[in-house]
């Protein structure tokens, strides 16, 4: 008899991350309740590039870009057995059901969902951010950086940043908009990420910033 898993967070996994930090931390997350959301890496850093070169419509920037996701999606889903591709919220949860881990295929769920403005505002953070509502889930922001302040929150000249290393411009909003709970964490060092997952892990001594949607 298959236990039946319920999914807590979504986890949204950088594309700067991948292949090798991608692909390992999507091993480690068998058997959490989480989903997976892969970032459109290199390939859409190549598209941003032509972009500044040539001059897209912010219609074709945006959906290329997120193709560029699904690729990553199925590549890292290519290597990981525990993991089955899903493309629709109720596959999500089937395959979470099953007791695989579901890296969530995006673009065609978006094309019918179509909830956001074509812009290079919104990204995969901001994606993570809106099935981590429709899931009822937490969300964790893997990226290659430690965290979004400067300094610690109450130290003067404490800022957030906004690089495309760590979080996109829409995410805050989307956070406040839905309520949602969100971790930044450096998944070069994936223990951390697994520390703020597994409830039987109780080390939280490294740098990482946690947003409370309220």
């Amino acid at each position: 008899m298959v236990e039946i898993m319920c999914i807590k967070q979504v986890v949204k996994i950088g594309g700067s991350l991948f292949p090798e930090y991608a692909i390992d931390l999507a091993k480690r997350l068998k058997n959490t309740g989480s989903v997976i959301v892969l970032g459109g890496g290199e390939f859409a850093n190549l598209i941003r590039r032509y972009d500044d070169e040539i001059g897209f419509s912010e219609e074709a920037n945006h959906w290329t870009a997120i193709d560029c996701m699904d690729i990553i999606a199925k590549l890292v889903n290519d290597r990981v057995d525990s993991a089955r591709l899903a493309y629709t919220i109720d596959e999500v949860r089937e395959i979470s059901d099953e007791g695989f881990t579901p890296i969530f295929v995006v673009s065609e769920f978006l094309r019918k969902e179509d909830p956001f403005e074509c812009s290079w505002d919104v990204t995969s953070d901001s994606i993570s951010a809106y099935v981590a509502h429709l899931l009822n889930a937490n969300l964790l922001i893997v990226t290659n950086v430690n965290g979004i302040y400067t300094h610690e929150p109450k130290e003067p000249g404490s800022t957030l940043t906004f690089q495309e290393s760590s979080i996109d411009v829409m995410l805050p909003t989307l956070l406040l908009r839905y309520g949602t709970d969100c971790y930044v964490v450096n998944g070069k060092c994936p223990e951390r990420v697994m520390s703020l997952i597994d409830d039987n892990i109780n080390d939280y001594n490294f740098d990482y910033t946690q947003i409370i949607g309220e």
